[in-house]
Order: structure tokens, then sequence, then C-alpha cells
């Protein structure tokens, strides 16, 4: 999990919240196997687990639950607050449609149809060949974490990842960015099944969080759009009790760690859990 997950729950836990964080199934401290895999359905479920957990403990309140969801698993979270109706929150920080990126590579807002058509079919085959050979070898080719040698020519935010993954801010040995990366094949089921069909139908309130210069802001804006019909233009912007909020200055691993003018907005994330905690009624 990204390291901002067990800063903000520390930080929730010391302003009153019960909290509780966790790795996604088959990474990092979670079990299952293989190893390194992931899915939309799987990650969409576990947070569905951990509301399982926390509904039946004796010092919580099951009708206020809400969810913090951070870069690819905030758009796991959107998923999860449209699939699931215990959650009545929900705190999505510089977040990726992993969907969307897998399905259509990044910037996919300039290319046309036709292009993205025919990568996505490319890719396809490649991985789908590559399914074959892991079937053979009995193993799994992974797809790489952050390079440990940046290029000259890599782009800005790849080298913001490798200031993040791999310095002390973000290494962990067992972080999938920080070393290989998840198993390659898992990108299929990512590129067939859009996870944020059905955000339009959450009904809880909805924030987003997202920096003012990270390269994936345009996930947010999105997932915004989708879900109130109002395109934000790169604004912060409330329509009904869905906020999107733009943090100055920001790029995307900033709200990882706070960087270093301390970007997560923690004021912020407190209003809103409490008003929207308030506003639900057993």
């Amino acid at each position: 999990m990204e390291s901002v997950g067990w800063l903000i729950c520390n930080v929730s836990a010391a302003r009153g919240f019960l909290t509780i964080a966790f790795d996604p199934s088959y990474t990092g401290e979670s079990g299952g196997s293989p190893r390194y895999m992931t899915s939309p359905d799987i990650n969409t479920e576990d947070f569905s687990a951990a509301v399982d957990f926390l509904s039946v403990q004796p010092n919580v309140d099951p009708e206020k639950i809400g969810i913090i969801g951070i870069c690819g698993w905030g758009g796991l979270g959107l998923n999860a607050a449209a699939m699931d109706t215990r959650i009545k929150a929900s705190a999505i920080m510089t977040m990726y449609d992993m969907s969307k990126v897998t399905a259509n590579g990044y910037f996919d807002y300039e290319k046309d149809a036709a292009t993205i058509k025919r990568e996505r079919m490319e890719n396809r085959r490649k991985l789908n060949a590559q399914r074959t050979a892991d079937y053979k070898s009995g193993t799994y080719a992974h797809e790489g974490g952050v390079p440990d040698n940046l290029p000259d020519d890599a782009p800005d935010f790849v080298k913001q990842y490798y200031d993040y993954y791999k310095t002390k801010r973000g290494y962990h040995p067992r972080s999938l960015n920080s070393n290989n990366g998840r198993n390659l094949t898992s990108q299929l089921t990512f590129m067939n099944m859009p996870q944020l069909t059905y955000v339009d139908e959450i009904e809880t309130p909805v924030l987003l969080v997202h920096g003012e210069k990270a390269h994936s802001r345009y996930f947010s804006e999105y997932a915004f759009e989708k879900m109130t019909g109002t395109n934000p233009h790169g604004q912060s912007m409330t329509v009904g009790n869905k906020e999107l909020m733009i943090v100055p200055g920001a790029i995307h691993c900033d709200l990882y760690d706070g960087g270093t003018h301390g970007y997560i907005p923690f004021d912020k994330l407190e209003s809103f859990f409490k008003a929207s905690f308030h506003e639900v009624r057993p």
C-alpha cells in the first residue's frame, strides 16, 4: 500500500477516527497466491472485506463507515462505493483509473478512437501470448516497477515516481512499484472491465483530491464528470455531495506522503468525513 495509506490512517486516528489500513490481496502483508496478482473484481472486494470486518466491531457505528483510496486504489475505491451501499463516504486521493490507463494508455484524450482500438488489440495479443509462455514455464512474468536506472528521456512523471518509490520516501522491499511490479497478464482483466461504469449511481458523498500539477489529474476530472455530468476543467468544484478539490502546486506523489509542503489536506478530510457521517441517519 502507498505509505500515505498508513500516514492518513495514523493522522485520522489522532483526530478521533477508528481506522484500518490493509494491503490488497496477493500483495504486501496480505495473503493469497499467486503473488503480485491484481484484479479489478478482487481488489474492489478488498474494500468490502474491510467493511465486513469493521461493521461487526462493537466500537464501530456501521452507519458511519467511510473509505480512503489512493492512486490506483482510488479508482477501485470508487468502484467499491458504487457496489457497496454500506460505504457512507469516500475520499479518493490522487486517483488512477487503472482500467482506463491499462486499456487506452496514458493521456488517451490525445488519441483518436482508431488509434486506441489498434493499440488495445496489439496489447491483447502480446499479453495473451505471455499467458501461454507463463503456463509453459510455470512462472509469471512481471510488468516491472519503477526502473532502477532512469533513462535521460524518461517522462517527468516517471522521474517523480522514481523520487518516491526508489528512495526512502516510499521504498519497501515488498512494494510492487519499488521492485518488479504486478504480474504482467493482470493487465488483461483491467483492459476488459471498466471499473467506473456505475459511479454515477453513487448516492453517498465523494471527495476527489488531486494535485494541480499532477499528470494524473485528468482521471479525477473524468470521474467527477461521470458522477455529476459537469466538466470541472481543472478547477475545484462541488456538485451536490460530490466534490473535486484541486491542491495548488501539488504533483501526483505529493498526495502520497505530503511531499515537501505538506500537501495532504488533513483538515479537509476530517471535515468531509465528519459532515458526511453527520448526514447519515440509521
